[in-house]
């Protein structure tokens, strides 16, 4: 652990919809808010040290929502690229996407691996956001991966290992979330990072994302610190 006590934090942003109706706001400004809370927050994970944040920006199962709102989280994601690759260099941000990017439009994709490629040599925060994501789906595609360097002759079955599995996951290479976050109350891990948070603590805000402040950050690094992990010991 680094200074700060803890390395990784994950958050579940939760409630981006919910806050709107409750303002009386279209929902797509309830995205449009989030993106904002989830940019500074970075910001503000960079300027105190912290190692990882993981954020979880859109699942596999959100195709399921309307084309109008899918398509306007798809803008603001856009967005939200076009406005960080300005300051990315400034911020120091080492930006990595988690999730499948076959199904996501091309103009976005193209601007996420730009960006993943600009950033990739930045020492600061690094910075990941699951898009598209499912936890199940990473593993199976992990499991692919492995099977099919078994077919090859290149991995023995005996050789397959947790670090093997860990090593083809997209959060390869890096420390697994100290603590995960969810706002909105919910108490679901949501199909979020299965392999990577068997020993995670976990914290549950009843305030909705949009809500979410940078002293939300220092308070859980406070809980965090005075938790007892036993880590299966």
């Amino acid at each position: 652990m680094g200074n700060l006590g803890i390395n990784h934090i994950a958050i579940i942003m939760d409630g981006n919809r919910r806050w709107a109706v409750e303002n009386g706001l279209d929902k797509k400004l309830g995205h449009k808010k989030g993106a904002e809370v989830l940019e500074e927050t970075a910001k503000y994970c960079n300027k105190i040290g912290l190692k990882y944040l993981t954020v979880y920006a859109f699942s596999t199962e959100n195709w399921k929502r309307t084309t109008e709102e899918v398509g306007a989280i798809m803008k603001i994601m856009e967005l939200y690229l076009d406005r960080f690759l300005k300051t990315a260099d400034l911020e120091n941000i080492k930006l990595r996407i988690l999730g499948d990017k076959d199904e996501i439009p091309e103009s976005l994709r193209n601007k996420m691996n730009t960006m993943e490629e600009r950033t990739k040599n930045n020492t600061g925060l690094n910075l990941n956001i699951a898009f598209n994501y499912g936890g199940r789906a990473e593993i199976v595609r992990a499991t692919k991966v492995i099977a099919k360097e078994v077919l090859d002759g290149k991995v023995k079955i005996d050789e397959i290992d947790e670090k093997m599995i860990s090593d083809n996951l997209y959060t390869y290479g890096q420390d697994d979330p100290d603590l995960i976050i969810r706002t909105s109350g919910e108490f679901r891990t949501s199909n979020f990072l299965p392999w990577q948070s068997t020993y995670s603590e976990y914290l549950i805000l009843e305030k909705f994302w949009p809500d979410f402040t940078t002293d939300d950050i220092d308070k859980a690094i406070e809980i965090f610190s005075k938790r007892n992990r036993r880590v299966g010991k």
